[in-house]
Order: C-alpha cells, then structure tokens, then sequence
C-alpha cells in the first residue's frame, strides 16, 4: 500500500526549494525522505519529474506518492535510561560509555536504539528505520548527552539545525601534551583512513571521500595540578561539524590524541614512549580509563516546537573523574 498526497503552491512559496517547502506542508515527511522520494520519481510537478532544489511557481500542483515504510527489524529491550528531559517531541539523555548508539557491522542487539524502543515504541515511526529518532550520535566510547526526537516533526526540525550548526555540542577531552595556546580552531577536512576503513584521518580537501570539518577549542586546566609538571591538558571541545570521529582525529592531527584513545593514537603505545619518570602515571591513566578520555558534557538547542532554548549538562562519569583525581584536579570541571 501506498499514500497519495498533494499540494497546489501557494503564493508564500513562490521561488522557494521544492523540498523545503514540501517538508514544511507535510511535517510527517522529513526533508530527507523527501528528498529520497523526488529521487526515486515518486515526486511530479503538474506531471512532470523534479528535482529537489527546483525553483516552485505559484499555482503549479505537487503529487507525491509516499510508499509505506519497510518494516523495522529492530527488536525492542529493556534498559535502564539515564533520561535528563522528556516531553512528547524530544528526549535529552545522559549516554553512558560502552553503548552502542545504533546496529551497524556486527552489532545486532544491545544498542540504545534498542532500549529506546523498549522505553517508547512510537520511536519506530520516527526517522530512519534503523536509527528511529536519532538526531546525532556518539561514539561507543564516548560519554554524555543526545537528544533524541520522539515525534516527526521534532525530527525534521533538529536535523535541520544540527544541518545549520544550531545546536550547541561541547565536550570535555583529555589529551596529551598541553597546547601552546589557550585557545584554537582546526579546521581540515576528514575522510576514511585508506589504510584502516575503521579510522577516520585527515585529508586534502577535495578529496574523495573527504569532507570539511571544523573544532574549536579551549584549554580548562593544565594537567598534573602543578604546572610546571603539565603534561597533560583537560580541553572544552565545541563540534562546528559533526563528522565520524571529528574530535578523535582532529585532535590526534595536532599533536593531542585523546589520553586511552588507542585508534588515535593515545593508547598505550603512547604511554609506553614516554621517559620513565612519566611512565607509570601515564600507565595509570590508560588503564583507569579503559576507552577515550572524551565525555559531551553540555547541549544547547532550541526546542524544535515552542522554540524555548533548552541547556543541559552531565557531569563526568566515574572514570573521567578518578582519571582527573590522579592528575590532581579536585573541582569540578566545566565548558562554562
């Protein structure tokens, strides 16, 4: 079965993208599954083919045919949510490290996408099939906080945000080696490492595969207490963009791997290359840790309905803080 839906363009529309102003018409629909759909042909313009970044005309008539959704394979389960915020359209929570976000190559169960479900099946209508309400994501390691969209239109709405940088992202990171300035911006393009498919790397822009990519960040505190003896720096990292691995890679480019990120570089190889005097309290850290040192402790946006600003924190797990405590760092850190 299928649904036919159409549209006559009005006046107000005149001159706008077909697709921006279908997924304002039909918010069941996100702009990408339009998109998806004006590229199969399912899409006409007064019976003719379109593209999606058309130019529409006042009085012209859109119909779409809208297939209905594969079924989901997704099988909901129980676990415990560390849920911050929830309303009817979006759900903020506090993602612990060691969750898979959703099913990929060799992950079929035990994802959070799974215990979403369980916790609210009307998420399998939302967004993709298999990554229902997923509006960004994290890494299996990474700790801290996503928001999740529990209605369509909520989808559509944050997706395009996060699409034009409305949505605030910062992280607290670890890393190797303090930096010679407080503050910084990399900017470089990242692609998969053609050496090791898993890893991401940074590339010459323009090419294949490769795309922009931006990081700012801030120096929170110079690592052992004692900075004479700093070898270590805890930093504010803000997404500009949010690719595959961004912080990982682009702080690994610069000479800052994040502290236990074996992938990037600061695993313990890295402790391992240090002079002695060093050695065993890098040991320490790497071993305290278990996974990347990188928790996204803050999460700023605009509530994709009512539009109120919306600021949420975590506060660092455990191992982050028991890592931090063998550095000598005893008041709580901050992006703020």
């Amino acid at each position: 079965m299928s649904e036919n839906l159409t549209y006559r363009i009005q006046a107000e529309d005149q001159g706008q993208r077909l697709d921006r102003v279908l997924a304002r018409v039909w918010p069941d629909l996100t702009r990408s599954k339009i998109q998806t759909l004006i590229k199969a042909g399912l899409v006409t313009l007064d019976g003719r083919a379109v593209k999606s970044s058309e130019a529409v005309t006042a009085g012209h008539e859109v119909l779409a045919n809208v297939p209905d959704p594969a079924p989901s394979h997704l099988v909901p389960e129980t676990r415990a949510l560390a849920i911050l915020y929830e309303d009817d359209d979006v759900l903020v929570l506090d993602k612990p490290a060691g969750l898979v976000v959703h099913p990929g190559v060799g992950v079929r169960g035990g994802t959070l996408v799974h215990a979403l479900l369980g916790y609210f099946p009307g998420l399998a209508g939302v967004g993709g099939a298999s990554r229902p309400g997923l509006v960004h994501r994290l890494d299996k390691d990474t700790s801290g906080l996503m928001v999740v969209a529990k209605s369509a239109p909520a989808f559509q709405k944050l997706t395009e945000d996060l699409a034009l940088r409305k949505i605030a992202r910062r992280y607290l990171a670890l890393v190797w080696r303090v930096p010679q300035a407080p503050t910084g911006r990399i900017e470089a393009a990242i692609g998969r490492d053609p050496k090791d498919r898993t890893r991401m790397t940074v590339r010459p822009s323009g090419s294949r595969g490769a795309r922009p990519a931006a990081t700012r960040w801030r120096v929170v505190a110079q690592l052992p207490a004692d900075a004479a003896r700093a070898r270590y720096a805890l930093l504010c990292v803000t997404l500009e963009t949010g690719r595959t691995h961004q912080i990982r890679a682009h702080l690994s480019h610069k000479g800052h791997p994040v502290v236990a990120d074996t992938a990037y570089g600061g695993g313990v190889k890295k402790a391992l290359s240090l002079p002695p005097a060093e050695r065993k309290l890098a040991q320490q850290l790497v071993t305290e840790l278990g996974r990347q040192a990188l928790h996204a402790a803050e999460l700023e946006f605009r509530h994709p309905i009512h539009g109120e600003v919306m600021k949420f924190t975590a506060p660092l797990p455990e191992d982050l803080s028991r890592a931090l405590a063998l550095l000598g760092l005893s008041t709580r850190p901050s992006c703020s």
